[in-house]
Formats: structure tokens, C-alpha cells, sequence
């Protein structure tokens, strides 16, 4: 291996421990929404930044997976907004934040065991 071969190796292992980084930064401020809500937007940002960043690495599904957990509580949450004065509207809201935890934890998990979010089952 060429010296040139072994820096591009460097700094790109370099590059995915970077991502990583921010990867597990923005699940802390999706975390740190219910306290904060702002942090959920400020998430997102980061992940539409750091997209193409992760475009053909395992970290691709966590930053879609983040996005998607973003839009899908949004619109989960302006539905039970809406339905609150007919009475419905509160279960949707905790439904709502219920599964944004459960988002955030798993895919936290994931990352942590350097795993791919939306594997593609085996077939025999």
C-alpha cells in the first residue's frame, strides 16, 4: 500500500468517526426536545446538512431515519394539535412522543452497535 492509499484510508476513517459524532449529537437534541423543543429542529438542520456527507456509508440510515422521525412527529403532532378541542387530540400528541422516543432509542442502539437502520431481510 502506497503512502498516498494509506493517508486517503486515514482520513477517511477520520471522516466516518467525525460523522458519527454528529450523528450521536443530533440523537442528544432530538433527546434533549422534550425539555427543549427548539433542539428538534436544530436536529434536523444538522442531518439535511450532513446528508450527503454519509451518502454511501452504513451512517446513511441513521441520518434518514432522523429525518423521518422529524417530519413524522411534526405531522403527528399538528394532527393531535388540531383534534385536541374534540377531545382526541391529547392521546395523539403522547402517541406522538411516545414513538419519537422509541425512535431515538433504537436507532441510538443501532449506532452505538454500528448497525444499519432499515435492513433488507435475507432471503433463503
Amino acid at each position: 500500500m502506497s503512502e498516498v492509499e494509506s493517508t486517503e484510508i486515514i482520513g477517511e476513517t477520520e471522516k466516518l468517526r467525525r460523522l458519527k459524532t454528529v450523528i450521536n449529537v443530533v440523537y442528544i437534541l432530538q433527546a434533549v426536545y422534550f425539555v427543549f423543543g427548539i433542539t428538534l429542529i436544530i436536529a434536523v438542520i444538522i442531518d439535511y446538512v450532513k446528508r450527503g456527507d454519509a451518502e454511501n456509508t452504513w451512517m446513511a440510515s441513521h441520518i434518514k431515519w432522523q429525518i423521518r422521525s422529524f417530519w413524522y412527529t411534526v405531522l403527528w403532532s399538528v394532527l393531535g394539535g388540531i383534534l385536541i378541542p374534540v377531545g382526541i387530540g391529547f392521546v395523539i400528541l403522547a402517541a406522538a412522543n411516545i414513538w419519537l422516543i422509541y425512535r431515538i432509542v433504537k436507532g441510538w442502539l443501532k449506532l452505538i452497535d454500528k448497525e444499519e437502520l432499515y435492513q433488507k431481510p435475507e432471503l433463503h
